[in-house]
């Protein structure tokens, strides 16, 4: 399978998919129209969210728990006690669950992703486990214990699971506990090698783990949230499945600076919260500083502006910067990481507990949007193409707009694209040079493929002072490079 260098990934929920078909659909029951569709898209992955199985615990917590139930009311007013499934990360077993078909289901489901093209990917949860996961009754010592008294003064962080058995909640290590979870003891070597064989057989039912919580396992993280100490647990984890899979794919959730070192233990992807958090604050400044980080570190970065985690685009970004946040996001190198009702501009965030979306009409406008967006990235110059941050001068003295604006290029088999965006609210103007020397003397076109706009131009007044931009606040262009002759 040719798996491009820039790769497009589709986050879909499992059992939100499967419910929108029928109470009794399965995986068998998605559509290959639908998958063809994602393909057409360009899409490379598809992360099927919350296919795991879970169990009764988590269940009773996720429909008990009155600040959560509070907020499924407030999505779906008539939400019914079976909308509530639990949380898809409190996983008792690594088996498809049972709401989704029996376990050949997943088999056949990634064949026919196979044929379309796309690579199937899935959750590892290596942090913790549901309470009611086999270890806790045959391996409580792979659990983090606390005492009687840390439960009587925390309970939020600790539960009783036995007479004389107390263990830990999982949590970050700023967090309270997750009540639905117990917290896994990296410390014990025993567990580290019986995780290890959980993620190598994982690995033989899909082409990547999307890891949960990846930095938690770091031994600096791990010792600072639990104060024990543990040996590396990524590198012997990824190089064990690597032995037999050379070409499977790991991508890491991380936060908290920590991208570089998992990148460094052997992480083909990390999330990248940084740039997502810089776009949202409509820093253009922020924003071009972190697009000069080294390119290797860009490359394997993953790009997104809405997941399961965080809200929906549309709800955060008015729809001027929803869009300049996206060209920024999904045209600069890396893998695009897309959510399933981002393209509609839907604005209500489906809690992960439950598997009825509510009702949500999304905005034609941004669809539209996206719907060129999606063919940019089809083009070889965004899939595989080389990249470059381009400078943004004054376009006069005195005049500091030039400052909102971010530019690159991307280069491919004599295929050239030019982005410019001015991620700032009020107009501006700037120059931007562009940097292909062998354009002096020719006349170029410039054609915005997210637009309607043409323009024809001098090589040598585009290499010196630039091209001249003037545009509007959060205003963008994504011009294809067109030389005209000598």
């Amino acid at each position: 399978m040719n798996t491009p260098r820039y790769p497009s990934l589709y986050e879909v929920n499992a059992r939100v998919r499967v419910r929108q078909i029928g109470r009794r659909a399965t995986l068998d029951d998605i559509p290959d129209t639908w998958l063809a569709g994602l393909a057409a898209c360009g899409f490379s992955w598809v992360y099927l969210m919350g296919a795991w199985t879970t169990g009764d615990a988590g269940l009773r917590v996720s429909r008990s728990h009155e600040e959560w139930l509070s907020g499924y009311r407030s999505l779906i007013p008539d939400i019914e006690e079976d909308d509530i499934c639990g949380s898809p990360f409190a996983v008792t077993a690594y088996r498809l669950h049972p709401d989704l078909g029996e376990p050949e289901t997943l088999e056949r489901f990634r064949e026919r992703l196979h044929r379309h093209d796309l690579l199937l990917m899935l959750d590892l949860v290596p942090n913790h486990t549901a309470p009611d996961h086999p270890w806790v009754r045959d391996h409580p010592d792979y659990y983090v214990h606390g005492t009687e008294e840390d439960l009587a003064r925390r309970p939020q962080d600790y539960a009783g699971v036995d007479p004389g058995i107390v263990l830990a909640h999982g949590r970050d290590t700023f967090s309270g506990g997750w009540p639905d979870t117990l917290q896994l003891d990296y410390s014990n070597p025993d567990l580290r090698e019986a995780m290890i064989a959980e993620v190598q057989g994982i690995a033989r039912k899909c082409d990547g783990l999307r890891c949960d919580m990846a930095m938690l396992v770091l031994p600096e993280v791990f010792r600072q949230t639990w104060g024990r100490d543990m040996e590396p647990f990524w590198p012997k984890a990824i190089g064990a499945v690597r032995e037999n899979l050379p070409e499977f794919v790991f991508m890491a959730e991380v936060y908290r600076d920590l991208e570089w070192t998992l990148q460094q233990q052997g992480f083909d992807y990390t999330y990248d919260k940084r740039l997502y958090d810089r776009l949202r604050s409509g820093d253009a400044r922020s924003v071009r500083e972190h697009l000069r980080a080294d390119p290797a570190y860009l490359d394997k970065s993953v790009h997104f502006l809405e997941n399961h985690d965080e809200p929906r685009a549309a709800a955060v970004f008015s729809p001027d910067r929803h869009r300049a946040a996206a060209v920024l996001a999904f045209l600069s190198p890396g893998l695009r990481f897309f959510h399933q009702g981002q393209f509609a501009g839907r604005t209500r965030q489906t809690p992960v507990h439950i598997c009825r979306e509510p009702e949500d009409p999304g905005d034609p406008a941004i669809e539209e949007f996206y719907r060129r967006l999606s063919a940019s990235l089809r083009l070889p110059a965004f899939r595989d193409g080389d990249w470059r941050l381009l400078d943004c001068n004054p376009a006069w003295e005195g005049n500091p707009s030039h400052g909102g604006y971010i530019a690159f290029a991307r280069e491919r088999e004599g295929e050239r694209c030019l982005v410019t965006v001015n991620y700032a609210p009020d107009r501006g103007q700037c120059y931007v040079p562009l940097p292909w020397a062998d354009i002096a003397g020719k006349g170029i076109r410039l054609r915005d493929l997210m637009g309607e706009a043409a323009y024809d131009r001098d090589g040598e007044s585009l290499l010196s002072p630039g091209l001249y931009l003037d545009i509007p606040g959060w205003g963008f262009h994504l011009f294809e490079i067109i030389p005209k002759g000598g």
